[in-house]
């Protein structure tokens, strides 16, 4: 495709004549990386959070760059298109760069603080089961025309994002369910998307280090559910088939920000656990097994059994339920097909070696998610008049926001019986200053006993060795993460499920009473009391 064709409409109107001259040139491909930029490439120039891609512009014309698209005249020897916004200029290019992928597609788009892996890969087997291929795109792993790839981020970057529509049409995917984050809605990733249908399944507190307060945060989650009349991109409406509205808006209306939403929105779809809404559930009983509820939807009143255990996953099967029906999904089907759940890699995953206590994995990092997945545990560990422990690994992140750590110290030392704070992902920060900030929100928080270890294999081993016959084990933060972050960019392998198995093989027998000699810790810090 030509320049001037692709880029009808960016142009500033500071933009010279000199600066555009050769903008018939054909465009070979897109890129934002001056590292992989190929022969014929059109070359966003984003000025970034860390780096300005203005300065690498002249390596992305050495590695074939035909023209740049620019903040600022740069003066070199290719076409210049200036735009007050690289970064907003990608989204409706790339659209047209590959044919508008996304409106051949039915696109369910997935945002919320929790819940937008499982949803979204419960959207994709509602979908295959009416014999529709769905792509998936996440924070765990992206199917495209049915080949599984590696992710690197939870929304792609624009140009990403539109090659992976393009791969979906051409290897036979007639719809997509991926998780737009916030970071995606805010920077503009999503834009010039055809959503099908959206979904907003909760929002408590998370990426405050990037949205100034939980208003700024709620408002970038919004701009799903009513495009982006705060910031439109410079040009958009003449880059690109504007997207229309989406034709199902399906909301979590037990959260307080989803009855926010609702209420601004026309004919919003509800969910809700335990409450009225348009699809919900009732009489939950949860065990490990999973959990049976009576299932409310239009015209339809159901015992069912969803085989994922936690309350949180009705609430992710409601929201699926509810965006595969708007679709025009057969009711019944769906339901069948929901009451074989999925499996979700770090979400609430069961490590199984024959031991005589649960361990659970999950992606629990925020101050809301720990607080559900201790309470499904406690469930599980008073199941059936038990009267199990709930033992919970956790940290935070470095480089994330601060002020979620103390309460998350304070949720696990109220609602865990042992606590054992160590690392997550670190990264510059020392471990030991994110361990203190954690355990001063655990002080006087609650009587469980609260232990801190650095070393997170030593501190997940540790919580397997105190386990008893019955206890619950959660071990919190990484979920699928298959490697640690820390100092200088580094990481190294680690999986916290690879690293429980390994310990759980290494434990003696228990005796018949289900005890084992209790360790001591590295660094007991006493009764959170």
């Amino acid at each position: 495709m030509r320049l001037d064709e692709l880029t009808a409409g960016l142009a500033s109107a500071n933009a010279s004549d000199e600066s555009m001259a050769g903008a018939d040139v054909a465009i070979e491909g897109l890129a934002y990386d001056s590292r992989v930029v190929g022969p014929g490439d059109l070359f966003f120039c984003v000025s970034g959070f860390e780096s300005d891609g203005h300065q690498f512009a002249a390596q992305a014309v050495e590695r074939g760059a035909a023209a740049l698209v620019v903040e600022r005249p740069i003066g070199l020897s290719v076409p210049e298109v200036l735009v007050s916004s690289s970064r907003d200029a990608m989204a409706p290019v790339a659209a047209r760069f590959y044919g508008d992928p996304s409106a051949q597609l039915r696109v369910v788009g997935i945002t919320g603080t929790n819940g937008k892996t499982t949803t979204a890969y419960l959207v994709r087997a509602l979908l295959q089961a009416q014999g529709i291929q769905c792509g998936l795109l996440g924070t765990v792993t992206s199917i495209v025309g049915g080949d599984e790839r590696p992710v690197t981020r939870t929304t792609p970057e624009a140009i990403d994002l539109q090659a992976d529509f393009h791969a979906m049409l051409a290897g036979g995917d007639r719809a997509c369910a991926m998780e737009v984050s916030s970071h995606a809605l805010e920077l503009g990733r999503s834009q010039a998307i055809h959503f099908a249908v959206v979904v907003f399944t909760n929002l408590s507190r998370d990426h405050l280090d990037f949205h100034a307060t939980m208003e700024d945060y709620f408002l970038s989650k919004r701009r799903l559910f009513t495009g982006y009349p705060e910031r439109p991109p410079a040009g958009a409406s003449a880059a690109a088939t504007p997207p229309g509205a989406p034709r199902a808006r399906v909301i979590n209306t037990a959260d307080a920000y989803g009855r926010r939403l609702a209420a601004e929105l026309d004919g919003a779809i509800s969910f809700a656990v335990e409450q009225a809404a348009d699809y919900s559930a009732s009489g939950l009983r949860c065990g490990l097994s999973g959990c049976r509820f009576l299932l409310h939807a239009p015209a339809l009143e159901r015992e069912l059994l969803l085989p994922m255990p936690g309350r949180f996953n009705v609430a992710n099967a409601l929201a699926a339920l509810a965006a595969a029906h708007a679709m025009g999904g057969e009711l019944d089907v769906l339901v069948d097909a929901l009451g074989r759940g999925v499996r979700v890699p770090g979400r609430f995953e069961p490590v199984d070696e024959g031991q005589d206590f649960a361990v659970i994995v999950d992606y629990a990092h925020t101050p809301d998610s720990l607080q559900n997945v201790l309470a499904a545990a406690r469930e599980l560990a008073r199941a059936d008049g038990a009267s199990g422990r709930v033992l919970c690994v956790f940290g935070a992140g470095g480089d994330r926001d601060r002020g979620k750590r103390p309460l998350m110290g304070q949720i696990a030392a109220r609602m865990a019986d042992v606590a054992l704070v160590t690392s997550d992902n670190p990264r510059s920060e020392d471990p030991e200053r994110i361990i203190a900030e954690i355990l001063s929100g655990a002080q006087g928080a609650g009587g469980a006993e609260v232990r801190s270890i650095v070393e997170r294999a030593e501190a997940i081993a540790q919580a397997l060795e105190l386990a008893r016959r019955g206890d619950v084990v959660v071990i919190a933060g990484k979920g699928h993460e298959q490697g640690q972050e820390l100092a200088g960019g580094r990481k190294v392998p680690f999986d916290d499920v690879t690293v429980a198995r390994r310990a759980l093989a290494g434990l003696p027998a228990p005796s018949p009473g289900g005890d084992r000699a209790r360790p001591q810790a590295s660094r007991p810090t006493g009764a959170a009391a």
